[in-house]
């Protein structure tokens, strides 16, 4: 009787134990991903799309929730207390950053496929509609009559793209010749009249506000704002080189384990590579990586060379040190404009 009494006692004390866990201990059914200023429309349709998959393969009810801004100052508000899960942003050293404070995985590019790339695109342009300024190519933004408007370099991976495209530009039309390179590009930023913080600021700008006579952008933005405004307002124009633009993801494993949000975070983000979310990531204009969803929508993307940070400036990680850090050439040229 003794015996039952403590075998009773003892599963009583651990079902009151378990009752006491807090909620947290449990998977939780959402998560937060912080992706770029841009993406709004874009991750509307992504998690809609993998909520219904998610509860089709596993029989639950999940949401993702989602947080914009440009991406170095969402990769700061993570490591400041940001809750996110997952980031899906749109360069390789914000999640970079996040992964020397500790808050991602130091393998992070070999979690997934594409060095953790499922889409990419390349700086493109927005011009006012007939195309008034004849712009066909980078070198028509360094033109005393063309003022151009793309986000601040400082806290947007988009504007970082356009600041290394149109000096990767510059080296190939001057044979690599660095001087002449940093001429060109503090030109260009001498004809932005304003700098925003993100992308779609810079979109607002342009197209709102009326500012400026080229919108620097992803070519998705591009499509997006032609199809949004109409041809009456505005038209795009594909440069014949840029620079490949990768959108790197991974899970914010500091906070995903946390949470307990591991399982659900890793299969957001491989979800991203499944045909149905490569079919919708085409339809709003990003370049898909799986061959056949690409083959099929070929004649949407005008053909471009696309030039490689690896191959133009030795890496990201060279490139931040010579451009972005601080004292860097970004620095010397935007104080020299």
């Amino acid at each position: 009787m003794a015996a039952f009494t403590r075998r009773a006692a003892l599963a009583l004390g651990l079902a009151l134990s378990a009752a006491a866990l807090p909620a947290s201990a449990a998977e939780p059914d959402t998560i937060l991903n912080a992706t770029y200023d841009i993406g709004r429309e874009l991750y509307v349709d992504l998690n809609k799309a993998f909520v219904a998959e998610w509860k089709a393969k596993t029989g639950k009810d999940v949401t993702v929730n989602q947080s914009h801004a440009g991406t170095s100052k969402q990769a700061r508000s993570i490591v400041e207390g940001l809750d996110a899960d997952t980031v899906t942003f749109n360069q390789e050293l914000d999640v970079q950053f996040l992964a020397d404070k500790g808050f991602v995985a130091a393998d992070w590019k070999s979690r997934f496929p594409n060095d953790a790339s499922p889409y990419y695109s390349l700086p493109s342009f927005v011009v006012r509609a007939g195309n008034p300024k004849n712009v066909k190519n980078w070198d028509d933004l360094v033109r005393d009559d063309v003022k151009v408007v793309f986000p601040n370099p400082k806290t947007s991976g988009n504007a970082r793209y356009t600041y290394l495209a149109a000096y990767a530009f510059a080296l190939k039309t001057y044979d690599g010749d660095e001087a002449k390179a940093d001429a060109f590009v503090k030109k260009l930023l001498s004809n932005v009249p304003v700098f925003d913080t993100g992308g779609r600021g810079a979109t607002t700008t342009f197209v709102e506000r009326g500012i400026g006579d080229v919108l620097v952008t992803f070519e998705a933005e591009t499509a997006a704002v032609k199809k949004e405004y109409g041809t009456d307002k505005v038209d795009t124009v594909t440069p014949k080189v840029s620079l490949l633009a990768d959108f790197p993801v991974a899970v914010v494993d500091k906070v995903a384990a946390k949470r307990g949000s591991e399982a659900l975070a890793k299969g957001y983000l491989e979800w991203l590579y499944s045909p149905k979310a490569q079919e919708i990531i085409a339809a709003h204009n990003n370049r898909p990586r799986d061959p056949k969803v690409l083959e099929a929508t070929k004649a949407q993307f005008p053909a471009v060379e696309l030039l490689k940070v690896e191959d133009v400036f030795g890496g990201w990680k060279k490139a931040q040190e010579v451009h972005f850090a601080s004292g860097g050439k970004l620095d010397t040229l935007f104080v020299a404009r």
